[in-house]
């Protein structure tokens, strides 16, 4: 199952891909010719939520969000990478010209506002071009980052159907638990894996929401209504996220077969303490207990392609050290057909705010060199496209220097 998504990838990319390899590469690098016949997964996560990576800013001209994704891209390019996670639906909104949602608000700086071109038909064209794999990243259930559904555009689907929604944190929430939700989002998103060449469809971390203390979040009514059968309120949610995941697989296989389905959650699956089958780590949170996502099971059962967990920790951290959680999660997907990257926190390094270990900037390297001695890791994605650009202590270059020195093709 892991490996039918990349197919079309590297019959597609191949020719680009083998194109790009500068003269450069070659001279440094003798045996890049053979080094470039890799096959790793090294991506990028390219986010517009809130304008966290691109646009810069709501509001600029179509010809300069353009030349602002291209730069992206050839940065990608620039650092020997060779797949960019492109975030196109980031709040119950889209970067395409959806029939179902409106245009996202990152664009104009109103949501709705057309921009007067396709980002994600751009995105998907000139990342062919360049050799890059693109994968759609979307975002299942968040709706606003305000409880307000009446500063959403007219004719938002949550506007329409207010009973879909729940207030939680101050941010406005699809409520998973309803079955015509469900079958909504999964059509609104699967408009995109139809209308597109899209390498790989990717969901992140975010199923129900991150608990928040003294908040709560009242689908009790959703519960009651479609709850029978289940022990508790907990199983019935996991059940909900559970029936999302295997139907959006099904769906990205009837629609686009060649496209990889991809999952990157948070990295504790559950803490050995709670459930022996658990990692040897003390996180705050687990999937399984909170965002109520049983990952290893999508794994067990083969119903994602890929799993990137994001191990944003650096390697020593007492509460969920890095080189622990990778022989959990090397362990976990051996022998299933489902490919492992990791997920990388390039955007800690050099943050001051952050332990000692992310101002090293070969903290990061030794992550990688790590992940080469078990055999199921097959690549790498970092957080994000910003950093990546900008790499404010030279850690993503290290990287680079130590591990990339040609490029390579995704996993086959």
């Amino acid at each position: 199952m892991g490996s039918m998504g990349r197919r079309r990838v590297l019959m597609a990319g191949a020719g680009a891909l083998a194109g790009l390899a500068t003269a450069g590469d070659a001279a440094a690098h003798p045996e890049s010719g053979r080094r470039a016949e890799r096959r790793e997964f090294r991506g990028m996560w390219l986010a517009t939520v809130a304008n966290r990576d691109w646009p810069s800013k709501p509001g600029l001209t179509a010809a300069r969000q353009r030349t602002e994704l291209l730069a992206h891209l050839d940065t990608a390019v620039a650092r020997r990478l060779n797949t960019v996670v492109f975030q196109v639906r980031p709040s119950a909104d889209a970067l395409w010209p959806s029939p179902y949602e409106p245009w996202s608000r990152s664009l104009t700086g109103v949501q709705g506002g057309d921009p007067g071109w396709d980002p994600l038909g751009t995105a998907v064209a000139e990342a062919r071009r360049r050799g890059l794999a693109l994968h759609a990243w979307f975002n299942p259930y968040r709706v606003a980052s305000h409880t307000d559904p009446s500063l959403l555009a007219e004719g938002h689907p949550a506007r329409e159907n207010p009973h879909w929604v729940l207030p939680y944190n101050g941010k406005l929430y699809y409520n998973p638990g309803l079955p015509e939700v469900r079958a909504f989002v999964r059509t609104a998103m699967l408009d995109a894996v139809r209308r597109y060449d899209i390498d790989g469809v990717h969901f992140d971390d975010y199923f129900y929401p991150y608990p928040a203390a003294g908040e709560t979040f009242d689908d009790a009514d959703a519960y009651a209504r479609h709850g029978a059968g289940f022990a508790d309120r907990a199983s019935w949610r996991r059940d909900n996220i559970d029936r999302l995941i295997r139907e959006m697989s099904e769906g990205v296989k009837e629609t686009r077969p060649g496209a990889a389905f991809g999952v990157s959650p948070f990295a504790v699956w559950r803490n050995a303490s709670t459930d022996p089958l658990g990692s040897d780590t003390r996180a705050g949170v687990q999937t399984y207990d909170d965002l109520h996502a049983d990952t290893r099971s999508w794994v067990t059962k083969g119903w994602i392609d890929y799993i990137v967990p994001q191990i944003y920790w650096n390697i020593g951290f007492a509460a969920a050290d890095y080189a622990k959680l990778l022989p959990w999660w090397d362990d976990l997907v051996r022998g299933t057909g489902v490919d492992l990257y990791i997920g990388e926190a390039l955007y800690k390094a050099g943050d001051p705010a952050q332990a000692a270990p992310w101002r090293d900037p070969a903290e990061l390297s030794r992550h990688l060199t790590l992940a080469r001695t078990y055999g199921s890791v097959r690549g790498h994605c970092f957080f994000s496209a910003k950093e990546v650009a900008t790499d404010r202590i030279g850690a993503m270059a290290r990287v680079v220097a130590d591990h990339y020195p040609a490029r390579a093709l995704p996993p086959a």
